[in-house]
Order: structure tokens, then sequence, then C-alpha cells
């Protein structure tokens, strides 16, 4: 059992009943060919549909789906997700970061990000020179920037408060 979120607003639970596919309980009779690895034709309902798999991550069991040139965004949830879900267990692994600190002594060259951009885990945030290397300091979670506590030639120790999230 999956419950499938399309475009993060339309609901489906989706499973399998030996060789039958179920959607919210319903069974479909499509008839699905699959013409390459990323490729499919689907005929439903009188309906001709060509559905192209644009990305996919297992990991995340995420995927972008083009269907007749228009794209769907899809998250999966698998019967243990719904479980950790229930149990309120679902956010165990999601990182909670507030702030980054300075990993070393150095001098700020580059501050690379403002207050109140919206950064995604690893965008580069500011050039930090220590020991005659120039280091990119990248972030390390999805995160709004609140505040930025340097400038281009500021001098900082190991462990000061640089930016907050």
């Amino acid at each position: 059992m999956y419950n499938i979120k399309v475009n993060n607003k339309h609901g489906f639970e989706v499973d399998r009943n030996g060789d039958d596919l179920l959607v919210n309980t319903n069974v479909i009779n499509a008839d699905i060919k699959q013409l390459n690895n990323m490729l499919y034709h689907v005929i439903n309902n009188n309906g001709s549909y060509n559905a192209e798999v644009v990305s996919f991550d297992i990991e995340t069991k995420t995927a972008s789906i083009k269907v007749n040139n228009n794209i769907y965004n899809l998250t999966a949830k698998d019967q243990f997700d719904v479980l950790l879900d229930k149990m309120g267990l679902s956010n165990l692994m999601a990182a909670k970061v507030s702030y980054i600190k300075a990993p070393m002594p150095g001098m700020v060259l580059k501050v690379l990000v403002n207050e109140g951009d919206d950064i995604k885990k690893g965008d580069n945030l500011f050039v930090l020179e220590a020991m005659k290397m120039e280091n990119i300091i990248k972030a390390p979670a999805d995160v709004v920037i609140k505040s930025i506590k340097i400038k281009p030639g500021d001098k900082v120790e190991k462990g000061q408060i640089l930016i907050l999230f």
C-alpha cells in the first residue's frame, strides 16, 4: 500500500490485489505498455496518455512524471512511513539547524547570501580564509537566512555564530 500525493494537493491510496491495481479501493483496468525505461503508454476509460518519468528518487520516494506534456510531482509513503507518521516519529531524521558556526578561526572573504534568502542544503553561504586557504562554507540543510552576523573582512574565531537560520 502506498499513499501518493500529487503536486502536494491530491492524495491517493494505491495498492495491488493480485494482478489488480487499486486506487482508492477502486480497481483500475488500464492498459499500460512500457515503451522504454522511462516512457509508458496508457489507455484508460477511452483516453490515451503518454507518461514519461522525468525524475525518480528512491531514497526520498519522489518522482516527476510528464503526462501528455503536463508535469506532475509525486511523493509516496509506504505502510512504514504511514506508521511512523501515526506514531509521531516521521520527522526525527530531519535536520534541525538554527545557526552556523565558524569551523575554524579565519577571515571572511565573501558573503554569498542575504537575509531572507531561501537556501537549499549544499548551497554556498560564505568564503572563509584560514591558513592561507579559501574554504567555501555550505548550508547544512534547507533553511531560510534569518540574520547574517558577518561581513567581508571580518575576523572570526572557531565556534563563533556567523549566520542564523
